[in-house]
C-alpha cells in the first residue's frame, strides 16, 4: 500500500543451499520386502492381537458386504453383475481376513 520510496533499496540477500544436498547419484533403494531396521522387521511377527483384531476384523467386514448384496436377493429380485461383484469382494475380503487369522506361513512366529 505504500510507494516504493518509503521501502528501502537494499537488495535481500538470500542464503543458499549447500552443495552437498545437490548429488546428482540417487540414493540406493533397499531391496522389496526387506526390513530397513531391527524394529520394523519384528513389528507384525509376534503380534497376536493385532492379528486377531485386524483378521477378525477383516472378516467381519466382509461378511457385512456380502450380507448386504445378498438382502435383495432374499426379496425376489434377480442378481446383477454389480450384486454378484460385490458378493465376490465380500468373500474375498472375509477370505483375506482368515489368512490373517491362520497365518498359513508361519510367520508370525519369532526367529531369533
Amino acid at each position: 500500500m505504500g510507494s516504493f520510496v518509503s521501502r528501502s533499496q537494499e537488495p535481500i540477500q538470500v542464503a543458499a543451499l549447500p552443495e552437498a544436498t545437490h548429488s546428482a547419484e540417487p540414493l540406493p533403494l533397499a531391496a522389496p520386502g526387506a526390513p530397513t531396521s531391527p524394529a520394523e522387521a519384528r513389528l507384525f511377527n509376534d503380534c497376536w492381537s493385532c492379528r486377531v483384531l485386524s483378521g477378525s476384523g477383516l472378516v467381519g467386514a466382509g461378511g457385512y458386504v456380502y450380507w448386504v448384496a445378498r438382502k435383495p436377493m432374499k426379496l425376489g429380485y434377480a442378481p446383477g453383475p454389480g450384486t454378484i461383484m460385490q458378493m465376490v469382494v465380500g468373500i474375498s475380503i472375509a477370505c483375506w481376513g482368515v489368512i490373517i487369522l491362520t497365518d498359513p506361513k508361519g510367520k508370525a512366529f519369532r526367529v531369533d
